[in-house]
């Protein structure tokens, strides 16, 4: 319980709904206690008919008018003051017994309107809540926690709290109110009977403890099977292609269900505890009965304490009011232990507090200056390998800077710690002099335009996607501009639906090339201030990339531009080439320069124009 605190705002927010749904179930309640107390006055009229009618005076009657309920006693009054006769007076009260079986239910339907309502707000308040989060979280936390588990905890463990939001709160004040109601009436028309009656509580106290026990442990076990049942089948649905293409169906669906056998196992054994508490119930109440004819049957016949016919079926119809509320304290108690090892799994993420905070100091303006990296040095907390070392480089503004290196030299967590995705371990990083931990993060990533390795494109058109990074309303020439210099406005014209065209999951419709061009589209259509290219040509072939670096070579001629590759572009002006290895800086200088130091960089090119064939290459370098 002590974790579902964190939902108690969200009851204060609509504290109006809950109180009004509080007062619908005091008034529903009130109305279904009074039939007990009708029925036990017709029983006692009838009573009192037959033995008129038999003769029989050694029938002992009570008077039990003054122990019923105030409007019980008006409506008593008004009928034995009427001129009317026995056969009227049992049918007018069961038309009584109906309006206030409608009058209930009435109140039941408000209730339902008021407090289950309120739970579906409550649910729609926190998915966003819980999805408002996730999007402040840094990049690290997504490469420590799975996508399954994530997806998870916004669906399942957000709905089994809305149970304990909803139908769990209405419940428990539906049963106290019962139960207050019940037991008010029937400790005051006889407090001897109603102790023996209510004996058997003591014994569903002890077994509800228990078994609620049991219930927490196994529900916190259940939902961290159940997140990662939901990673497997995430995984499975991504990676389908690599699956079919290694024949691994099998594999996977035996993985699969190996996982799902975990859940099914202790979601069975779940269900046989909680499956304890309807039979106890039923035994229970059956119990209560018992007691309530055999000693209410001893009283009347020895004429003690005041009982008679109407107080035993009184006592009977409250018991039975009573065998759907207690009957359903194992089932709240259930909601309520889920919900609680939900919510625990929920705060475990809205505590977490991300590291990249947006703790800027400069105001709002535009990004502009040289790149300074002063004496950066990076170290991935979640594997502990050190990128960058050390490392130093000036981007002067304007100038266009190509990096090269092999396979984890750095150069993509260059940009990474550009765009504030990560903070450095030492040292810092400036633009126009400011540090860009001192400039708030929505400004810094809007006007640095980054195209990731690891493209990734939404389930959407293709113009959605291209104008993705802008807000509000975009033109379509703008879009087919953006298309245009990224030499992909020919492809999607020959698309059924040109920009209109719905691209798959992931782009899983587009060729490898065209999803990079795409993104490409995306991050020009934004017009930034800096252009950052991870590495975004590799799927396209040389042709396509050459008319690419024409396209941006025009583009980019006033802008800042950090080019990430694996190879030499032709065709393209840069004012600077730098080489890393193991996150230093191995060679730097202009395309001249490298050749003569005959490194890495003379070593690449020489290879380059060997895989090409042509010597032609070399006049298109250019710096």
């Amino acid at each position: 319980m002590l974790h579902l605190k964190s939902v108690n705002k969200y009851f204060w927010k609509y504290k109006t709904r809950l109180l009004l749904g509080f007062v619908f179930i005091i008034l529903s309640n009130y109305f279904r206690i009074l039939t007990p107390q009708i029925s036990g006055y017709v029983v006692d009229k009838v009573e009192h008919s037959i033995s008129e009618h038999s003769g029989n005076k050694n029938i002992q009657q009570k008077d039990r008018k003054a122990k019923y309920d105030v409007l019980v006693v008006q409506f008593i009054n008004t009928i034995e003051s009427s001129n009317t006769s026995f056969g009227e007076n049992v049918i007018l009260c069961g038309i009584t017994l109906l309006i206030l079986a409608l009058i209930g239910g009435f109140f039941m339907f408000l209730m339902r309107q008021t407090i289950i309502v309120m739970s579906r707000h409550i649910e729609f308040d926190q998915k966003n809540e819980v999805f408002k989060h996730y999007q402040q979280l840094d990049t690290n936390f997504y490469k420590t926690h799975s996508t399954g588990d994530l997806m998870n905890r916004i669906t399942e463990d957000v709905s089994r709290v809305r149970m304990f939001t909803g139908p769990a709160i209405m419940y428990i004040i539906n049963l106290a109110a019962t139960i207050g109601f019940s037991l008010f009436f029937m400790f005051r028309e006889n407090w001897r009977l109603t102790a023996y009656v209510l004996s058997p509580l003591p014994i569903l106290a002890i077994t509800i403890y228990m078994v609620n026990t049991i219930i927490h442990k196994k529900s916190e076990k259940i939902q961290a099977l159940l997140s990662d049942l939901t990673t497997t089948a995430q995984e499975s649905y991504s990676g389908i292609r690599v699956i079919k293409s290694f024949v691994q169906e099998k594999a996977m669906l035996g993985f699969f269900n190996k996982n799902s056998e975990d859940y099914k196992r202790n979601a069975i054994g779940l269900a046989r505890v909680e499956a304890i508490y309807f039979p106890a119930m039923a035994l229970l109440i059956g119990l209560s009965n018992l007691l309530t004819i055999a000693i209410g049957g001893w009283y009347l016949i020895h004429h003690q304490y005041n009982v008679t016919a109407g107080t035993i079926t009184e006592f009977v119809i409250y018991i039975n009011m009573l065998t759907f509320p207690v009957s359903a304290i194992g089932w709240t108690a259930s909601m309520i232990q889920r919900a609680a090892a939900s919510q625990k799994r929920l705060n475990e993420f809205l505590q977490t507090t991300p590291e990249i905070k947006d703790t800027a100091t400069v105001s709002a303006t535009k990004i502009s200056g040289d790149i300074v990296f002063d004496t950066v040095t990076f170290t991935y907390p979640h594997t502990g390998i050190t990128a960058l070392q050390n490392f130093k480089l000036t981007v002067k503004e304007g100038e266009k800077i190509l990096l090269l290196g092999r396979t984890g030299s750095g150069k993509s967590t260059i940009a990474q710690l550009l765009l504030h995705f990560y903070n450095p371990t030492k040292g810092t990083i400036s633009i126009g002099g400011k540090d860009i931990q001192s400039i708030p993060l929505h400004q810094l990533r809007e006007q640095i335009s980054y195209v990731p390795q690891d493209v990734f494109l939404f389930s959407d058109s293709v113009e959605n996607n291209i104008s993705f990074g802008l807000h509000g309303t975009t033109s379509h020439e703008t879009v087919e501009q953006a298309a245009m210099f990224a030499s992909v406005h020919k492809e999607i014209l020959s698309f059924d639906k040109q920009y209109e065209t719905m691209i798959g999951e992931r782009g899983v419709t587009l060729s490898g090339g065209q999803k990079q061009r795409i993104s490409i589209a995306r991050a020009l259509i934004k017009d930034p201030e800096i252009v950052v290219f991870d590495d975004c040509l590799s799927a396209v072939d040389s042709k396509t990339e050459n008319t690419i670096v024409n396209n941006l070579d025009k583009f980019l001629h006033n802008k800042t531009a950090i080019i990430i590759t694996h190879r030499i572009f032709s065709s393209f002006r840069f004012n600077k080439i730098v080489v890393l290895e193991d996150g230093m800086i191995s060679e730097e200088g202009t395309h001249e320069s490298l050749l003569e130091q005959n490194g890495y960089y003379a070593e690449l090119y020489r290879l380059q124009l060997t895989e090409s064939g042509s010597n032609s290459t070399t006049e298109n370098i250019t710096v």
